[in-house]
């Protein structure tokens, strides 16, 4: 499909590079495959280190990675304040050398509204995508309120007020957008973050991999503050100490800020002999580390925030065919479903023990494994978010008076 004139959209996004985040460059190359100019603004990072290139016809500008604070306003001032300048110094620049209609903003930070309201002026519109509830995100980080917090209610409140359309990851999402964001029904749009089924192929495992074990538990994801790495090497602890279940190993696959700390936490406990740290895997390394898995586990706590998000790793053990070990949190049940267990609530004795009834029941493993796949291939897959993505598109240029 062509559109006259061209409709022309400029994402941005703050915390991954592109392609790196997965959602933004599916997003991204299927606007392009439904006759779209995009381009991206988007940090440097994790090999991504050209200020420009062109991939699959989507044009990518990159600014020096900002450094991630981790606490303290200062350092959230200093990160936000970095990304703030060269989002406006490279939007001048798409905008002379591409155009843009509409700014698709990818959240955290809830700040990106500010680049759209510049070029509102030049009738410009804003597409909010939103990726994380940064209040809640906030609070899970810290395990406080106070005035950062407020601060961003503040600006999520002024995030939905700038936007035409906004599209949320799954209803939780929605709702926040109703309730705190007070935008119309017909404005919010369900895209859920969801793995392209064709470049998650099912395959034989890997011995390499396995290293020897009869189970082998994977985890795919970042390695951060809020992830539950703590719980999970607990219940692995336990798992392996306290019920003498030696015969697993479990491969951890990702990047993050809290990398060593939780590899000196597994060496604390002596469990160096039952870990892999890979680092980041892409593409096939990462395909053949997941198959080469047993069950898929998903340790990130319930908090306030986690309750109310979509896991990508839930949906990539799903999609190969991987059973899940989770605790129980809202989002998490609705995409799984009974193709995972549930532990009690960040309760890593509860999570080990799940583990271990799957390794008691491995045709159980399976059967929940193949349920999985087909909760994806009937309702969770990207090919289902597309129609809702394109439709968003398709309500905010007509807002503009362009169908």
């Amino acid at each position: 499909m062509t559109f006259s004139p061209a409709r022309r959209v400029l994402i941005v996004v703050e915390n991954l590079p592109v392609p790196l985040d997965r959602r933004v460059w599916l997003e991204a190359t299927t606007l392009k495959a439904h006759g779209y100019e995009v381009s991206v603004i988007c940090p440097t990072g994790r090999g991504w280190d050209k200020h420009y290139e062109e991939i699959e016809g989507i044009h990518i500008y990159r600014y020096p990675e900002p450094v991630e604070a981790h606490s303290g306003a200062v350092a959230y001032a200093r990160e936000y304040l970095h990304s703030l300048v060269h989002w406006f110094r490279l939007g001048a620049k798409v905008r002379r050398e591409r155009g843009f209609d509409v700014i698709q903003g990818c959240n955290p930070p809830d700040l990106v509204f500010l680049l759209a309201l510049w070029h509102r002026l030049r009738g410009v519109r804003y597409m909010f995508d939103h990726h994380d509830p940064c209040p809640e995100l906030f609070e899970a980080k810290f395990n406080k309120q106070g005035l950062l917090y407020k601060i961003m209610l503040v600006w999520e409140r002024m995030t939905f007020a700038c936007a035409s359309v906004s599209m949320a990851t799954n209803e939780s999402f929605r709702a926040i957008a109703k309730r705190r964001g007070k935008m119309r029904d017909e404005d919010v749009f369900v895209v859920r973050s969801a793995p392209k089924i064709e470049k998650f192929e099912i395959r034989p495992a890997d011995p390499a991999v396995r290293k020897g074990a009869k189970t082998v538990m994977g985890y795919v994801g970042v390695i951060g503050q809020q992830e539950g790495m703590d719980l999970l090497v607990a219940a692995a602890d336990h798992l392996i100490n306290t019920m003498d279940r030696k015969d697993v190993h479990f491969v951890i696959v990702g990047f993050g800020s809290e990398v060593p700390q939780v590899e000196a936490d597994v060496a604390r406990r002596k469990l160096g002999d039952y870990f892999t740290f890979t680092g980041a895997l892409y593409g096939e390394d990462l395909l053949r580390a997941l198959n080469s898995c047993d069950i898929g586990v998903s340790p990130d706590p319930k908090n306030a925030m986690n309750d109310i998000c979509t896991m990508n790793k839930v949906m990539e053990y799903m999609t190969l065919e991987k059973p899940v070990v989770q605790f129980d949190l809202k989002e998490g049940r609705a995409s799984a479903g009974d193709a995972s267990l549930y532990a009690a609530a960040n309760d890593p004795v509860d999570f080990a023990a799940k583990i271990a009834e799957l390794m008691d029941d491995p045709e159980r493993g399976k059967a929940m494994g193949k349920l999985g796949r087909e909760r994806v291939l009937d309702n969770l897959s990207w090919a289902h978010s597309v129609p809702s993505l394109l439709a968003a598109y398709d309500r905010i240029f007509a807002k503009m008076g362009r169908r």
